[in-house]
């Protein structure tokens, strides 16, 4: 939790950022059927990673309120490293560029 931010707090600030998302994301995926696994996979991917990034803030967060030991940060750090490859390469598996992944706000710019 960041210093003088209380869980509560963090969780509007949570509850946010999802409503951002929901208003961004299409209400229906229109793909052509012979690109139907490349736009479900950018689609779930561009969430997981918008999932991944919120969780590296929070890390972040929790890690300058001092609430993790060394070893916990060097754990969540690692884990979420990894997650982050993974990501990217299935990413490019699906002939994906990972920087792609991140939601586009128009005029606002990117999400994260």
């Amino acid at each position: 939790m960041a210093p003088g931010m209380t869980e509560q707090e963090e969780l509007a600030e949570l509850r946010r950022e999802v409503e951002r998302l929901r208003g961004i994301l299409p209400e229906h995926v229109d793909v052509d059927p012979d690109g139907v696994e490349q736009g479900l996979a950018k689609l779930v991917l561009a969430l997981v990673e918008f999932l991944r990034q919120l969780l590296e803030r929070q890390a972040v967060r929790r890690m300058e309120g001092g609430t993790l030991s060394d070893d916990e940060i060097e754990r969540m750090g690692l884990a979420l490293m990894r997650l982050e490859e993974k990501v990217h390469q299935i990413a490019r598996s699906f002939g994906l560029d990972p920087a792609e992944l991140n939601l586009g706000l128009g005029p606002l710019g990117k999400l994260l």
